[in-house]
């Protein structure tokens, strides 16, 4: 089997469009025989970067494009809540990291155009400022985000090392500039700083001064420290973030329940990581969501580190992170989902997504018929975003001449209509 990705091309014209009081806007887009979770299959018309329409298959037609997805399961968009963009694909790299502007802009547009290909339209990327590389790495972010500009929504989170102390003032205000300069969240690694309360403090308080979200780093695994970064960050529920916290899986089950208490009651999001740690981390491991969720914890998933030092098989893909919560994690398929799509989206503070009239058009297409099958499988993928196809990924499997003696398919699975051919 192989897999083929490229550049987004718009979906092709079909004339067969029947049924239905068509749209007069020629940029819309229908996407027709596409199955929902809830086993209808349905037609949805795109317009104005919303969903215009859902009808029985055949009902709706448009003015605009139609793209075929007989075959595929219809759902919400994942996003990606925990990327970071300055050092993705660097794991190959002959010596240390560059963090050359240019190639720091390059490895951050090329990072999200693969974690778009895989389906998630919203990306968060945490970029480390401060040291000699000052404020160029989150500037070399913010550039790529624009390149990426109608393609998928990118959002900076600054990070920097140190924020206590005669040592801490230079980064305290670094991450003022940072935010003026256009980085939409502000975090960082209180476990790192010699007083992480007193971090927690400095970034929650240049927080409320800008109205930006907080998403922080922490291993989780002094459940006292958790304790008072949760009732420290209580107040600006629920915009505040921590992740991956996979030290709570190491703790005595009796005290990582009560520190889940905690967080719940602050109204927390946890970040976990099921694909591995990052560099904000520095242990792997994952967070226990069974426990998490049974005490009532916002969770959601992302994927960390893409191919750099901490994980250099780091693969970003949001649907084997539901794949890793269902298998490993037990999650149910849905829930699973949930937490790479909805609960995703909710962490980052974007508008909810259904399939449903009136809903922002964030959408992906995956083979397959059931939830299930799609996390286990899932190979060809079509990708919208603002109500037009900006990605597609095509796979075929072909089996050799003697197979045809077992009575089985020489291939399964075909290449998308309009979508580029699959080797």
């Amino acid at each position: 089997m192989s897999a083929d990705s490229k550049q987004p091309r718009p979906p092709s014209d079909d004339a067969g469009d029947a049924g239905g009081a068509a749209t007069g806007d020629a940029h819309a887009l229908l996407l027709s025989n596409a199955r929902l979770a809830d086993g209808r299959t349905v037609d949805v018309r795109l317009a104005r970067g919303r969903i215009e329409a859902v009808g029985t298959a055949g009902s709706l037609s448009t003015a605009g494009s139609r793209v075929d997805l007989s075959g595929h399961l219809l759902l919400p968009a994942p996003a990606e809540p925990h990327a970071h963009a300055d050092t993705a694909l660097s794991a190959d790299a002959p010596g240390p990291v560059s963090y050359a502007p240019e190639e720091v802009q390059r490895r951050a547009t090329e990072a999200a155009l693969l974690q778009l290909g895989h389906g998630a339209t919203a990306l968060r990327a945490h970029v480390r400022i401060g040291g000699v590389h000052a404020l160029g790495p989150l500037e070399a972010v913010l550039q790529a985000r624009r390149s990426l500009r109608g393609l998928a929504d990118l959002t900076a989170v600054a990070v920097p090392r140190l924020l206590t102390g005669a040592a801490g003032a230079d980064g305290l205000a670094m991450l003022r500039d940072a935010v003026k300069m256009g980085a939409g969240v502000v975090g960082g690694c209180p476990d790192l700083d010699p007083d992480p309360a007193g971090y927690v403090e400095a970034v929650l308080e240049v927080a409320a001064e800008h109205g930006v979200p907080v998403d922080l780093h922490t291993d989780g695994d002094d459940p006292a420290r958790l304790a008072r970064f949760a009732a420290m960050a209580g107040g600006l529920r629920p915009g505040v973030a921590i992740g991956p916290c996979a030290g709570l899986a190491r703790l005595p089950e009796e005290v990582a329940g009560r520190a889940a208490d905690r967080l719940a009651a602050a109204g927390v999001t946890v970040v976990c990581l099921p694909q591995g740690g990052c560099a904000g981390s520095g242990r792997r491991g994952a967070a226990p969501v069974r426990l998490l969720r049974s005490a009532g914890v916002r969770l959601a998933a992302g994927g960390g580190a893409l191919r750099d030092a901490a994980n250099p098989v780091g693969r970003g893909d949001p649907l084997e992170a539901a794949f890793l919560l269902a298998s490993l994690g037990g999650l149910e398929p849905e829930e699973a989902y949930g937490a790479v799509s909805a609960r995703a989206r909710e962490a980052m503070g974007l508008p909810e997504v259904r399939v449903e009239a009136g809903f922002p058009a964030e959408l992906v297409a995956v083979r397959g018929e059931r939830l299930a099958g799609v996390l286990s499988l899932a190979y060809s993928r079509i990708v919208v975003h603002r109500g037009r196809v900006v990605a597609r990924t095509s796979a075929v499997r072909e089996y050799c001449d003697s197979a045809a003696a077992l009575d089985l398919p020489r291939q399964a699975g075909r290449p998308e209509p309009g979508g580029p051919a699959a080797r």
